[in-house]
């Protein structure tokens, strides 16, 4: 399966970023205890909620109806040291990318919100991880404009059940509500198990990079002041 060399800049995913104030998707900031969100997104196709704090101990609870997708999220959380819940329903029976897209909008609106105005952050992050033969690399920028570039060319277009395609397109829906530019680079790799494995861990330790707070800092990492 050929990967995106150079995939989605700004365009935003099915569906697109929803306002806290439209229909199908909900979000709650809860004052005084962390950088914390709580989204729902409801359609026709999914029912997904979301919990996130920012700054965790990397515990989860995820359902999706996608166990592949379960498994990379918990990865992710765990290595973002990110406390996450995912709860989601869908219409699997007909096909996973509904789920899975709707799940990565959700969780990038909660991110956003959960990080506000970015005031403090570093807002660039970086990571390259191993595992086993596979090397993957993520740099991330929480800028406030999407753009992904998706260098992945998964040696066969299924893992299990799951359909390799799909991560390309949980990332562009991801990172379209968070607003932030994603370079994924893979360098080598053979089982794209690893490969998927190793890009959301690397993910997980470039926006657990991005997101932690710098002391010299005082307001946001842009001279236009604001991200």
């Amino acid at each position: 399966m050929k990967g995106r060399a150079k995939a989605g800049g700004g365009r935003r995913a099915r569906g697109g970023a929803r306002s806290r104030k439209e229909k199908g998707a909900t979000g709650e900031q809860k004052p005084g205890r962390g950088r914390r969100a709580a989204v729902t997104r409801a359609t026709r196709e999914t029912n997904v909620q979301i919990e996130l704090q920012v700054d965790g101990a990397g515990t989860s609870r995820i359902t999706t109806g996608v166990p592949f997708l379960d498994h990379m999220l918990e990865i992710f959380a765990r290595h973002g040291f990110f406390d996450l819940t995912v709860t989601g329903s869908g219409d699997v029976e007909v096909d996973t990318h509904h789920s899975v897209e709707d799940v990565g909008l959700t969780l990038g609106q909660a991110f956003r919100d959960a990080l506000g105005d970015k005031a403090g952050i570093r807002r660039f992050g970086q990571a390259t991880v191993p595992l086993d033969e596979a090397l993957v690399s993520v740099v991330v920028d929480l800028s406030g404009r999407p753009y992904l570039v998706y260098d992945v060319a998964l040696p066969s277009a299924r893992i299990g059940t799951f359909d390799g395609e799909l991560v390309h397109d949980f990332l562009q829906a991801f990172m379209s509500q968070v607003g932030m530019n994603v370079h994924v680079t893979c360098h080598r790799g053979r089982n794209p198990h690893h490969i998927v494995e190793a890009t959301f861990k690397g993910l997980a330790r470039a926006l657990d990079q991005a997101t932690q707070r710098d002391p010299r800092l005082k307001g946001v990492l842009s001279t236009k002041g604001v991200l």
